[in-house]
């Protein structure tokens, strides 16, 4: 019964910061997955083009980000942004240290590793369309932007579905590292929920419920999107 009261929402309960804290999980993966997609777009349109120094970079980046540890990226993010911060600042005429937030340091580095994911999930998608979408596309008078975004990306969206729920998945995992930074998002709640009470074992078993019922629902969502997309594609 106690273990009960402390997970309830009145008096002396935890209920309502761990749902904040959740509310806060699911605002940092969503933010970063949005930026690694443009991220990811951005790489995989670099990794086939005709260019070789822009399939260069994209492949280094792929490769760095995906062999670094995230912990370590984060990390690299929220101290050394923090540096430059400070740097740009004193360039300026400015005095005093500046630092980087822990949701925006968080949010970026994630989204620099997701993205990393997502340019191989997107470029495989473009590759799995066939070029004869495209020159259909210009026969009836596309301009090469509408051909990209009226012809190619629903279709690339729709086969880069399953992979992005993958990656998705990644994300909501990944943003439980950010309680370095401070940020006070779930893991971090369930962590000082389990200091302050001395119940870690309950705590941090509530916290992995949590985090399954996040990753659960998600998943369906990306599941519906999936056949929603594959009927429409039938339908086409």
């Amino acid at each position: 019964m106690e273990t009960l009261g402390l997970l309830g929402f009145g008096p002396g309960g935890w209920g309502g910061l761990l749902l904040r804290g959740a509310g806060m999980t699911v605002l940092v993966s969503a933010t970063a997955f949005v930026l690694g997609l443009a991220l990811g777009g951005l790489g995989a349109w670099a990794k086939l083009s005709r260019f070789r120094a822009a399939r260069a970079v994209a492949t280094a980046y792929t490769t760095v980000l995906r062999g670094v540890p995230d912990l370590l990226v984060i990390y690299l993010f929220y101290f050394g942004g923090s540096q430059v911060l400070t740097g740009v600042n004193r360039m300026f005429g400015g005095d005093g240290f500046l630092g980087l937030s822990g949701f925006v340091a968080g949010a970026l580095a994630v989204a620099v590793v997701s993205g990393a994911y997502q340019t191989e999930v997107l470029r495989a998608a473009i590759l799995a369309i066939p070029r004869g979408q495209a020159e259909a596309g210009r026969a009836l008078g596309l301009k090469p932007s509408g051909v990209a975004r009226l012809v190619l990306a629903p279709q690339v969206l729709r086969v880069a579905l399953p992979g992005l729920g993958n990656v998705w998945q990644m994300v909501v995992k990944e943003s439980a590292l950010v309680s370095v930074t401070g940020l006070v998002e779930l893991m971090r709640q369930v962590g000082i929920a389990a200091g302050s009470t001395r119940k870690p074992f309950e705590f941090y078993a509530v916290g992995a419920v949590i985090y399954l019922v996040l990753t659960t629902v998600s998943g369906a969502l990306f599941a519906w999107a999936e056949r929603r997309s594959g009927r429409a594609g039938a339908g086409a």
